[in-house]
């Protein structure tokens, strides 16, 4: 029987959840056919090997052509399912009902794109929880205004996939670009806040700041209208960090995560700010800094 669903997961040395979370996929409460498959961009621990055991269909991508559109892409094109589910190598689904509601609002046949909420864990930095709660609210909105979206959990329509594959070439944010053309040709999306995943990064600084910073590039092509100066580097960063400050000491938590909060908050808005005023053409070693999970 065809698949009705295609769960395309990309994967760098993801072993420390990889597991978990195919564990959940497997337990989904979703009766029509589904398939799994893993885009691995080279792993070096046994990420491979936990796929395999879970039956899924992996697919190997090198090193020198990676990009987070193009892993998209080839995930696609070997996709037999009616509908593309993304999900990352380090989220969990919350409950056995996340792929069945994360489905659902495609009952709309103008609906091309669905991704649902994140939360984090317990290791999860305190200000990126905070994130969560801002742009992954728990009330849904079919459809929603704008073209916000991520694909750490979402899914969208193969047929609309067929005429809009993603770019290859942005340094990062190709959901938000993706959703944006297909806005534009006369599409819809839809937050579904029943379908969570728990979101696990758990990153050093300096991914904090790349991650942020290679963003930043993607969405100068995005929405080039949008200029970070210092003035707004500063203000941001101290509004970030004194409303983490607040919610912590609602919290009783401020002493732990007092530094906390300024370190993910500096590398949050200087990288922003960094890759706002890349406008440089990338160097084939910039691009693999970029591009290339670590």
């Amino acid at each position: 029987m065809k698949p009705r669903v295609s769960i395309i997961i990309r994967t760098y040395n993801e072993s420390k959840y990889l597991g978990k979370a195919l564990e959940a996929v497997r337990s989904q409460n979703y009766s029509a056919g589904l398939e799994v498959l893993i885009v691995d961009s080279g792993s070096t621990d046994n990420t491979r090997e936990i796929a395999q055991s879970f039956d899924c269909e992996i697919i190997k991508i090198a090193k020198d052509e990676f990009s987070f559109g193009r892993s998209l892409n080839r995930g696609c094109s070997n996709a037999k399912g009616d509908f593309l589910v993304f999900i990352s190598g380090h989220c969990i689904p919350a409950d056995n009902d996340w792929l069945k509601n994360l489905i659902q609002p495609f009952a709309d046949d103008q609906i091309a794109l669905v991704y649902g909420r994140q939360t984090g864990g317990s290791s999860t930095k305190f200000s990126e929880q905070q994130l969560f709660l801002k742009y992954f609210p728990k009330t849904s909105k079919i459809p929603q205004m704008g073209f916000f979206c991520n694909n750490a959990n979402a899914a969208i329509r193969k047929s609309v996939w067929m005429e809009l594959p993603y770019d290859e070439d942005l340094t990062g944010l190709e959901d938000m670009d993706w959703a944006k053309q297909a806005i534009a040709r006369g599409h819809k999306i839809a937050y579904e806040a029943d379908s969570c995943v728990i979101h696990l990064h758990e990153e050093t600084w300096k991914k904090v700041k790349l991650r942020y910073e290679r963003e930043a590039i993607a969405l100068q092509r995005i929405m080039p209208e949008i200029h970070l100066s210092v003035p707004d580097f500063l203000r941001y960063f101290f509004s970030g960090v004194l409303n983490d400050w607040s919610r912590a000491i609602k919290q009783r938590k401020f002493l732990p995560l007092a530094i906390q909060c300024v370190l993910f908050r500096f590398c949050q808005y200087y990288g922003s700010y960094a890759g706002n005023h890349e406008h440089r053409r990338l160097s084939k070693a910039a691009k693999e800094r970029y591009f290339y999970p670590r």
